[in-house]
């Protein structure tokens, strides 16, 4: 009578164990807005076109999930014109922020990337600049 009641329970064991392990690797991601300023860690006068004096910052604000202790690399895009800046990506989700200082010539559309180690894109953003 044990036996027949231990066999049911040690089949069930079995069929646990054979079957694959739940991943927590999430696909890395990033959300990514532009704007004119960060304080506190949140982006402030989000927009998609800016009209600026020269000389003025734009900010690429990117809250990263999926990505811990590793390195991003936001690069500003505009035709054969870039510039990068890379950084650190500790724990996830992370908001961190880069920016460009934009001076005359650079009018333009740009686009905004994040891009994780490896060079895949994790998120992005267009924006127009218009230098007064």
């Amino acid at each position: 009578m044990r036996t027949s009641l231990l066999l049911p329970f040690l089949a069930s064991v079995a069929l646990i164990a054979q079957a694959p392990a739940p991943t927590n690797e999430a696909k890395a991601s990033a959300d990514v807005k532009v704007g004119t300023a960060v304080e506190k860690m949140e982006l402030q006068g989000e927009a998609t076109s800016f009209k600026v004096a020269a000389g003025t910052k734009i900010y690429v604000w990117t809250k990263v999930t999926g990505a811990a202790d590793s390195t991003i690399t936001v690069a500003f895009n505009k035709g054969d014109q870039t510039s990068k800046q890379e950084l650190k990506v500790p724990r996830s989700p992370y908001r961190t922020h880069a920016y460009r200082t934009f001076r005359q010539g650079d009018e333009g559309a740009w686009t905004a990337k994040v891009l994780a180690a490896d060079g895949t894109e994790l998120g992005a953003a267009s924006f127009s600049v218009e230098i007064q």
